[in-house]
């Protein structure tokens, strides 16, 4: 049997190892669907330490560990590993050498603690039941996401897991801690691309043309309402035109305006009713008022739902190692994430490893150029993967 006091002194002997890991793929990131590099560094750790795995997705990875008797259960533990198209600004030593290429949503740290709670599930082998999929997912960052893509590969069969988990970096949360919630706790993303086509002409005689510029205005205020007057107040919805490209001087009206959004809610009946919506709002208004419009939307990620269960279950555990002092409540997030694809699969539990030091400086959020964790958390996060996937019950 396995104690938390056991796997933790276990832990504290890799640290040196989790920190030249996260080093060396903080230096090297690389973009969506383009992980060449880290794919073939994540290979090359798990064939050091004997641990069968195969290729997936173009760059994904999938693992197998078997501990005791390992029929008695499978669990799978998911980590990413693209990075950001932003220039780093941290002055570290371990800073990115791909231009205009960061690991600014902790990727490398998800990545790091995947690889280290494999090394310890490996070494604990025959202390723990069952079997543990590591999955090493491509294009987290892009549509129509990794998991999808594994998905469709079979990484969730063969065996087939009860269950799975993922962790992310939580900057807003002190190194040491964790944070869990159950039910929704992420939105759908889906990209809206919207195209106004209309008769262009002079500034000075909009009567002659099709004012593009003015029939986009008015679709962006319009498509509001499909939110505060066809949404049940009570579902998480948002809808934000983000892009408005139409028009290069002063005195004329152009012929084409370009506009790209983000629709995301938690309801995935209304979230496909939206958008009906939206396609009905932009191109009835744009004929209207005299032009044309075609509406794009493309689907992406679905909500994250977290199993109550698997969830409770994770929490119990993640306390058994931490502390009860250390374990917090997630709050909801319209952000998104493809770990929604696993979670309509199967039950699952996605929570936050706290990565914060005030006193170091270390305060600044993902998507950020300066994004950086203190790495005390690494030990943390190798620490509890490894731990659920010994111990976590579907």
């Amino acid at each position: 049997m396995v104690l938390p006091e056991n796997l933790k002194k276990k832990t504290k002997e890799y640290r040196e190892l989790l920190m030249s890991i996260r080093h060396h793929l903080h230096a090297h990131p690389e973009l969506s669907f383009k992980e060449f590099e880290t794919s073939r560094f994540i290979a090359e750790q798990l064939n050091n330490w004997n641990i069968a795995y195969k290729t997936l997705a173009g760059t994904g990875i999938e693992g197998i560990i078997e501990g005791k008797n390992p029929s008695y259960k499978t669990i799978a533990l998911r980590a990413d590993i693209d990075a950001l198209p932003i220039q780093e600004e941290n002055e570290v030593e371990y800073r990115s050498q791909n231009e205009g290429i960061m690991h600014a949503c902790g990727h490398d740290v998800h990545t790091t603690c995947l690889l280290g709670a494999a090394k310890i599930l490996k070494d604990m082998k025959d202390e723990w039941q069952g079997t543990v999929k590591l999955i090493f997912q491509p294009g987290e960052e892009k549509n129509p996401g990794g998991a999808s893509l594994m998905i469709k590969d079979g990484v969730l069969e063969n065996p087939k897991p009860e269950a799975i988990v993922a962790m992310h970096v939580h900057p807003g949360l002190e190194a040491g801690k964790l944070s869990f919630r159950k039910g929704l706790i992420m939105a759908s993303a889906d990209e809206i691309y919207i195209t106004i086509k209309g008769k262009g002409g002079h500034a000075a005689s909009p009567h002659l043309t099709a004012d593009t510029i003015l029939i986009a205005s008015q679709i962006i205020v319009s498509l509001q309402q499909i939110i505060s007057r066809n949404n049940n107040p009570f579902t998480p919805s948002v809808l934000s035109i983000c892009s408005f490209r139409g028009g290069n001087t002063t005195n004329v009206i152009p012929a084409e305006v370009k506009l790209m959004g983000t629709f995301r809610t938690m309801d995935e009946n209304w979230r496909y009713k939206a958008h009906e919506l939206i396609e009905k709002h932009v191109t009835g208004i744009a004929q209207a008022m005299g032009a044309e419009a075609d509406v794009n939307i493309d689907v992406g990620y679905p909500a994250v739902y977290n199993s109550e269960q698997v969830t409770d279950n994770a929490v119990l555990l993640a306390k058994e190692f931490f502390g009860d002092d250390n374990i917090e409540e997630t709050e909801l997030r319209m952000g998104a994430e493809d770990f929604g694809f696993y979670a309509q699969k199967l039950p699952a539990c996605f929570f936050r490893l706290g990565v914060r030091n005030e006193g170091q400086g270390i305060v600044h959020n993902v998507h950020t150029a300066r994004f950086n964790i203190d790495e005390s958390a690494l030990e943390s996060g190798a620490g509890i993967m490894a731990w659920m996937g010994m111990k976590l019950k579907a």
